[in-house]
């Protein structure tokens, strides 16, 4: 446990280091419970971010497969889309759940991003992302995600395979929580709705699109 902990409604950013060292995306959280261990968080549709783009200018999914880990990342500004996500963030776990809630507000389904936890700064959480994910589904079947991408990653010493290993036993740990409608997939926080006079969570001065620099998508 850390003895590092953030109060309901500071900002903490979250993230995504790679391998050598760099920092790709970044997303601004707003806290809603942190014990030390777990945060508890949450990122509205909407919301500035730093993303990242091949170096060449495209989004990593618009590269052919055998490109995507190859081709150096460079930061853009970007907005959080698509959905908003409640993010369950353990120190000692090799995985986030993310709860996904539509335009409208209504829950979709999880998506558990699995990761390697780099612990605490004083304003951020650190992981490296995992590549490899897991989609949890409201009647608890789930489905390994860019499981193509965690093999072309691996060939080009993105992740090694003991990391491999480990992030795949971790999607089998949730796979098998998820089977069994066990925490966090027991309906616990499906209906939360954030409130209403909240602004949106910012990004440091210094990360801010607004000052010229910062960064935006390709999820990694």
């Amino acid at each position: 446990m850390s003895d590092r902990r953030w109060r309901p409604g500071e900002t903490v950013v979250e993230r995504f280091h790679r391998p050598d060292g760099s920092i790709g995306q970044v997303h601004p959280l707003r806290v809603l419970e942190d014990d030390g261990r777990v945060l508890l968080a949450w990122l509205p549709a909407g919301t500035p971010i730093v993303g990242s783009r091949l170096a060449d200018g495209r989004l990593m999914r618009d590269a052919p497969l055998d490109q995507r880990f190859r081709i150096p990342r460079v930061p853009v500004p970007d907005s959080w889309h698509g959905a908003s996500t409640l993010r369950r963030i353990p120190e000692d776990e090799w995985s986030s759940v993310w709860w996904f809630f539509d335009l409208d507000g209504r829950f979709k389904n999880w998506y558990v991003n699995l990761e390697i936890p780099l612990g605490r700064t004083p304003g951020a959480v650190d992981r490296i992302d995992g590549v490899l994910d897991v989609v949890v589904e409201r009647d608890g079947s789930w489905r390994w995600d860019d499981e193509d991408e965690a093999e072309a990653a691996i060939e080009v010493g993105r992740l090694t395979l003991e990391q491999f290993d480990r992030l795949r036993a971790e999607g089998e740990r949730i796979g098998a929580l998820a089977e069994r409608g066990a925490y966090p997939f027991d309906g616990t926080d499906t209906e939360f709705r954030p409130d209403p006079g909240w602004p949106l969570p910012e990004l440091p001065p210094e990360l801010s699109p607004r000052s010229g620099e910062g960064s935006a998508p390709a999820r990694r």
